[in-house]
């Protein structure tokens, strides 16, 4: 498998999912500085221009959820999905809130240009965003954290999303010594071997 991604971005999670899992993978670094999402080169793999992109024996596949959920079902002996069907729901439940809002709200700080036309609009989305990250950590602790990790004592797939949109926090104003279980939640993260080897590659 290839994973094409970019540091820092939603990608990593896929990365972190594919270490927890034991899965072979090279790592396929798309350099947005650089502005290679927007070759036709990168286009030919993932025409939407962003990342990640998941090279495997039947094609490219996209998406950060899809590529999580793949992954799950890939190496089942990992773990990283409940069997339960409620536990499953509550754990897209965080998933698809994290795709649809938080991670949103953190792209009005340098993607305004995909909602508005006029440059004044983009500084009036940024200066928003300390406010509405502030509320998704409020929502996410009071309802996407059931103990140490989403679902409770072991991590699962959001747990992996959830790390790094964490990641982002800081850059964005968002003060974690106001959200202690969050603080909590990134240092048990921490400690794991999945994060500590996609620190050593570079890739957060």
């Amino acid at each position: 498998m290839q994973l094409y991604y970019a540091p820092n971005t939603i990608s990593v999670a896929v990365a972190i999912a594919l270490e927890e899992a034991d899965l072979a993978y090279e790592a396929v670094k798309i350099d947005f500085a650089e502005k290679q999402q927007t070759t036709r080169a990168y286009h030919q793999i993932n025409p939407k221009g962003r990342v990640p992109a998941l090279a495997v024996e039947g094609g490219i596949l996209t998406e950060t959820g899809a590529l999580l959920e793949y992954i799950a079902d890939l190496a089942p002996e990992a773990e990283l999905r409940p069997s339960d069907p409620v536990l499953q729901a509550r754990m897209r439940e965080v998933m698809f809130y994290l795709a649809s809002t938080m991670h949103v709200n953190h792209a009005h700080k340098m993607r305004g240009s995909r909602w508005a036309s006029n440059p004044a609009s983009f500084k009036d989305m940024a200066r928003k965003v300390p406010e509405t990250m502030a509320a998704s950590c409020e929502y996410i602790c009071n309802h996407g954290l059931r103990g140490p990790f989403v679902l409770g004592d072991t991590p699962c797939l959001a747990d992996f999303y959830l790390y790094v949109v964490c990641t982002w926090l800081e850059g964005d104003g968002v003060k974690l010594a106001g959200f202690p279980k969050l603080r909590a939640f990134i240092e048990a993260m921490d400690a794991r071997d999945s994060i500590k080897t996609v620190r050593a590659k570079d890739m957060l």
